[in-house]
């Protein structure tokens, strides 16, 4: 019975512990890059208002800009050989991202916006038009 309950209480702090861990490191793309900050997870939306040919060296990216409501614009480079295309993807269209915000002075990246097959980075996704891409 002690075991137990010293496996239950060990599980709950670590389950406690971790979700705290996310919450810090999200922070708004407003202040990563007013701060000029990377490596960390951040989610919103925008509209887009570019997309760009597809990067084919190396891991395959699919790209386009957003431009987010404070006015800033991110470039999305989501990993096509990971997870799928935005096939329907238009100017003007409106999408929901999670992932990790790489800085720059033109906005910044915003890229992992997709599952890592190796369970050592969160997982990140992309929603347009109500379906879910990761």
């Amino acid at each position: 019975m002690r075991r137990v309950r010293r496996v239950v209480l060990l599980s709950l702090f670590t389950f406690v512990f971790f979700q705290g861990v996310g919450v810090a490191h999200a922070i708004t793309l407003q202040e990563a890059y007013a701060d000029h900050k990377s490596d960390v997870q951040v989610n919103g939306s925008g509209t887009v208002v570019r997309v760009l040919r597809d990067d084919n060296k190396g891991s395959r990216h699919q790209k386009f800009i957003l431009k987010l409501s404070s006015g800033q614009t991110i470039l999305i480079a989501h990993n096509i050989d990971l997870a799928p295309r935005i096939k329907t993807i238009a100017q003007g269209d409106t999408v929901q991202f999670y992932g990790e915000y790489e800085y720059s002075s033109k906005g910044g990246v915003v890229h992992w916006t997709h599952r890592d097959p190796n369970n050592r980075h969160v997982h990140g996704w992309l929603k347009h038009q109500g379906t879910l891409y990761q």
